[in-house]
C-alpha cells in the first residue's frame, strides 16, 4: 500500500481507530508499506517488556513525560523532545516509571505486519497470549530474567 496524502487530525487515529493494548492507548496516524506511525499514551506504571523487531527499525519521539528504556542491555532515560532510535534486531523495553502519563509518537520502517498485530492485541489482557500472537507477527518478547 502506498502512502496517502492528507492530514490526520490531532487526537485522532486513521479512520477513528483507537486500540487499548495492555492499558496503553495507541492511535494509528500513518500507514504505508514503507512505514507505520502511531500516537501513544502510556499511563504511569505501564510498559512494553523487552522484545525484538528482527526486520523493522523503530523510533519514538517523546512528546510529554519520560520513558526509561532498556536498549541492548543499557538503561537509558528519554524525556520530552528526545528521539529514541532502535535499529532492527535491537533488544528494547519501554517503561513509564515517571509517576505521570507519557505521550509519544512511535513509528516503524518498514511497516510489515505491526498494524495487523495491534488489531489482534486490542483489548487482550493475557500476557502469554500477547507474547504468542506477537511471535506470529515476528515481534519476539524475551523471557523474564532469572532471579538468582
Amino acid at each position: 500500500m502506498a502512502a496517502e496524502a492528507g492530514i490526520t487530525r490531532a487526537g485522532e487515529g486513521l479512520d477513528g481507530v483507537v486500540w487499548d493494548i495492555m492499558g496503553q492507548t495507541y492511535k494509528p496516524v500513518q500507514l504505508s508499506e514503507a512505514s507505520f506511525a502511531f500516537d501513544t499514551l502510556f499511563p504511569a506504571g505501564t510498559f512494553v517488556p523487552p522484545h525484538i523487531h528482527p526486520d523493522q527499525d523503530e523510533f519514538i519521539r517523546v512528546l510529554e513525560g519520560r520513558f526509561e528504556l532498556l536498549l541492548d542491555g543499557e538503561m537509558l532515560i528519554a524525556e520530552a523532545g528526545d528521539l529514541i532510535r532502535m535499529p532492527m534486531g535491537s533488544t528494547h523495553g519501554i517503561f513509564n516509571r515517571s509517576g505521570a502519563d507519557t505521550r509519544a509518537l512511535f513509528w516503524v520502517a518498514p511497516s510489515r505486519r505491526l498494524y495487523d498485530l495491534f488489531v489482534q492485541l486490542d483489548g487482550l489482557r493475557d500476557p502469554a497470549e500477547v507474547v504468542r500472537v506477537s511471535a506470529e507477527h515476528n515481534i519476539h518478547f524475551l523471557p523474564p530474567p532469572v532471579e538468582g
